[in-house]
């Protein structure tokens, strides 16, 4: 594994980069995810008052939050590691996490909608037809509804979780320190050798059991032995992971 290299590989880009602006068709798609979790939750919700049942959506509500902890942490650990540019379907979202390794606290400066727009579409086409057809489904609708929910604002997580403290809304920084999402200090450590840990970006809750037990260690070597691939964690160098870390060798929580 390379050092901590100092000196990031990719330009900085320039705050008026349009590669980081909100369009319309951004802020379209966020606004159509967020209705369609929202209808899953209401659905879920309705269809608890008229079946008179409260336990049983209310721990699927929970499940769905800890199943997108640990979804997001095995897709955060494929795209990290194997594929490039020019992979297909995923490519763009590999080139773009590549260039977030260079400049961690870059994510900070993306607008909302810029950086939740893709997360977004994809909830929409994909829980939407689920609605339709399990709408008369109040607990698998309420694991539906949290999981695509917190699946799509992962990423807005993963921004707070590079800010600085003094510029994060006090609520973000309650909820990060309750550990309902992500917090800055525990995602820091997937910034810092070996960078192949705490991958997970909702709340976090996995990455001990995932890191302790060597899970995704384990599934690099299953990869290497079978087709050849060795992943990025293995030489991948890295800079400072929050915007802070720009001006500061240190990050205080």
């Amino acid at each position: 594994m390379s050092k901590l290299n100092p000196t990031p590989l990719v330009t900085p880009p320039q705050l008026d980069d349009p590669s980081i602006k909100s369009t319309w068709s951004h802020r379209a798609w966020v606004a159509t995810g967020c209705t369609t979790v929202l209808a899953s939750l209401a659905v879920s919700f309705i269809g608890s008052i008229n079946s008179h049942i409260w336990l049983e959506p209310i721990l699927s509500v929970f499940a769905g939050y800890l199943f997108a902890d640990l979804v997001t942490g095995v897709y955060h650990w494929g795209i990290d590691n194997y594929g490039d540019a020019s992979t297909p379907i995923f490519g763009s979202q590999i080139d773009a996490f590549q260039g977030h390794h260079e400049l961690p606290w870059w994510i900070t400066k993306r607008q909302f909608a810029n950086n939740l727009h893709a997360l977004a579409r994809a909830i929409t086409c994909t829980v939407l037809p689920i609605c339709l057809i399990w709408r008369d489904r109040p607990v698998a609708m309420g694991f539906v509804g949290m999981a695509s929910g917190c699946i799509m604002f992962s990423q807005q997580f993963h921004a707070w979780a590079h800010g600085t403290k003094s510029k994060l809304p006090r609520l973000v920084v309650a909820l990060q320190g309750g550990g309902v999402i992500i917090s800055r200090s525990q995602h820091a450590g997937h910034h810092r050798p070996p960078y192949n840990n705490n991958y997970c970006i909702v709340s976090g809750v996995w990455n001990r059991f995932l890191d302790e037990n060597k899970v995704f260690e384990a599934l690099e070597m299953v990869v290497f032995l079978k087709l050849g691939r060795r992943p990025r964690s293995w030489s991948e160098p890295n800079s400072g992971w929050t915007e802070a870390a720009v001006d500061s060798p240190a990050m205080v929580d």
